[in-house]
C-alpha cells in the first residue's frame, strides 16, 4: 500500500490531549521534604547549608555518609583509653556505655587477664570509627 508523501497514515494520531502536554499526573518528581526538615535537600541527602557551616543541632559537624551529627567524644581519645586502660573499661566509660564498661572489667578480672583481648579489639574498632557513642552518634575525629 502506498501513501502520498507528507500525508498522515490512515486513522491518524489525532490532536493533542484536551489539557495539553503538561507534566505527567502526580507521583512523579522529587519527594517533598520530611516533616521537620524543611528546605531543600543537599547532595548527600541532608539539609542544604554548605560544608563547614555550624548547625545548632550538630556543633561538631555532620557525618557525610549518614547525615547524623558527630558526638562530642573523640574516637582517638576513646580508642587510646580503651587500648591502654580497657581492663578498667575506660574507653567505654568515656563513650557512655556503662554496662559494657562494667562487663569488660568483670570479664578481664574473672578470667585473670585473658579477657583483656576484648578491650584491645574494642579499642581498635573505636579508632576505626566503627563504634558510636551511647546516643548512637558517630565519634568525631
Amino acid at each position: 500500500m502506498n501513501y502520498p508523501p507528507n500525508a498522515p497514515p490512515p486513522g491518524g494520531y489525532g490532536g493533542p490531549p484536551p489539557g495539553g502536554y503538561g507534566p505527567p499526573p502526580g507521583g512523579y518528581g522529587p519527594p517533598p521534604p520530611a516533616p521537620g526538615m524543611g528546605g531543600p535537600m543537599g547532595p548527600m541527602g541532608g539539609p542544604m547549608g554548605g560544608m563547614g557551616q555550624m548547625q545548632p543541632h550538630a556543633p561538631f559537624g555532620v557525618d557525610p555518609m549518614t547525615g547524623m551529627p558527630f558526638s562530642d567524644k573523640s574516637k582517638m581519645v576513646a580508642g587510646l583509653l580503651q587500648i591502654f586502660l580497657g581492663s578498667f573499661g575506660a574507653g567505654r566509660f568515656y563513650t557512655g556505655h556503662m554496662g559494657l564498661a562494667i562487663a569488660q572489667i568483670a570479664v578481664t578480672w574473672l578470667t585473670c587477664g585473658a579477657g583483656a583481648l576484648w578491650p584491645l579489639i574494642d579499642g581498635i574498632m573505636m579508632l576505626m570509627g566503627k563504634v558510636p557513642d551511647a546516643q548512637g552518634r558517630p565519634l568525631r575525629d
